[in-house]
């Protein structure tokens, strides 16, 4: 089976969507790693490339993540990857204890994700964005 991390070198990357290192590992039925590779998103950070289908293609059946919004999530699952979220700290030991059955998908989505790392990204939401603004409406002449 191949799992596969958002890394940012050594650690889970706390968002998907700014995540542009992969972590996969190949694990044997004895729940041992038997390979490991890094993969370079392409095009980018997590929610703008085509990780998804790279990561579908190398094999992987799981994604240990991080915050992640509910359309990767739902991208993911159409691949077939399962994904676990919630999931924090170094990559090797994650891996270890969602194989021990110590991780479990804590079933959160990410809701904050119009801004990453000072660039910004426009997703499409199925939810309704409500504003209140508190303008005085005068004649535009002075102080009226």
């Amino acid at each position: 089976m191949k799992v596969a991390i958002p890394t940012n070198g050594t650690s889970v990357e706390d968002h998907f969507g700014q995540c542009q290192y992969f972590a996969v590992y190949t694990v044997n039925d004895n729940k041992e790693i038997i390979h490991e590779e890094i993969i370079t998103s392409p095009n980018g950070c997590g929610c703008k490339s085509s990780i998804v289908e790279t990561l579908s293609n190398s094999g992987v059946k799981v994604m240990l993540a991080g915050n992640i919004g509910g359309g990767a999530v739902n991208k993911l699952s159409s691949y077939g990857i399962a994904v676990i979220r919630g999931c924090s700290g170094e990559t090797k030991a994650v891996l270890n204890d969602w194989l021990n059955g110590k991780i479990k998908d804590n079933g959160e989505l990410c809701q904050d994700h119009e801004k990453h790392n000072d660039h910004e990204h426009n997703h499409e939401h199925n939810h309704e964005h409500k504003h209140q603004h508190n303008h005085k409406h005068g004649h535009g002449f002075g102080n009226n």
